[in-house]
């Protein structure tokens, strides 16, 4: 529990005074954001707006993480350092997507092909990595067992885990794009999903076998509370 504080502590302390030194530095070396001249006229007031906010928050949340986990004195597990993997795998895909904007002053950043191609492909690798790396019980951070019918022995083949894992993740990211748009409408929307992602993440650790045996355990996890640290220095 002390580590989720400390996360989510971190994260918020990042994220406030690394943003408003962030914004200080766009807004004097005027990297703000392009818009279309032939877009909507209420759009123009946005004009100039300091961009690539993300990549201070992602910063905050690493740093949030790997301070929380050094004062504890706690090793970083696997599922953790894969999911914070895909966090600033994506961002870096949006960073480029930003920097292109500002380089070039233009409303469009990368193409929708090359930033595809960068969401793929960091999924992709994120993907096969879940199905690696098993514990000393044997379990992977993902598994290809399909949940519904886990009672039965069906896996899906590997191809197929990380197709799956690319969809999800792709589309998670670009509906974070759409919902953000020209008024940073994803922070708030996102606070609530981590955070509800923090209380799974607690509940399924008091659940877990090693810890409250019982016949309404659950075995078949990978490093629940861990999560929810990276899911607490994320709603920071």
């Amino acid at each position: 529990m002390r580590a989720l504080l400390l996360a989510g502590g971190f994260g918020l302390i990042g994220t406030l005074l690394g943003t408003r030194w962030a914004i200080s530095i766009l807004v004097r070396k005027g990297y703000g954001q392009p818009i279309r001249d032939d877009g909507p006229t209420t759009h123009h007031t946005k004009r100039g707006t300091p961009t690539m906010g993300g990549l201070v928050v992602i910063i905050a949340v690493l740093f949030a993480y790997l301070a929380a986990k050094l004062l504890l004195r706690d090793a970083p597990s696997v599922s953790a350092l894969l999911l914070l993997f895909l966090f600033a795998g994506l961002g870096a895909v949006g960073f480029l997507d930003d920097y292109i904007k500002i380089s070039k002053q233009r409303s469009l950043g990368l193409r929708t092909k090359a930033k595809f191609a960068g969401q793929t492909s960091v999924a992709a690798v994120f993907g096969w990595a879940t199905l690696h790396f098993p514990d000393e019980r044997g379990i992977t951070p993902a598994s290809s067992a399909i949940s519904f019918v886990r009672e039965v022995d069906w896996k899906l083949p590997t191809l197929l885990v990380i197709l799956w894992v690319i969809i999800m993740v792709a589309g998670a990211s670009n509906s974070v794009n759409l919902t953000d748009g020209l008024d940073g409408l994803a922070v708030g929307s996102s606070m609530m999903i981590f955070g509800a992602y923090t209380l799974v993440g607690i509940w399924q650790n008091n659940q877990y076998c090693l810890n409250t045996p019982g016949p309404r355990c659950y075995n078949e996890i990978r490093d629940p509370l861990d999560l929810a640290v990276v899911t607490a220095a994320l709603t920071g």
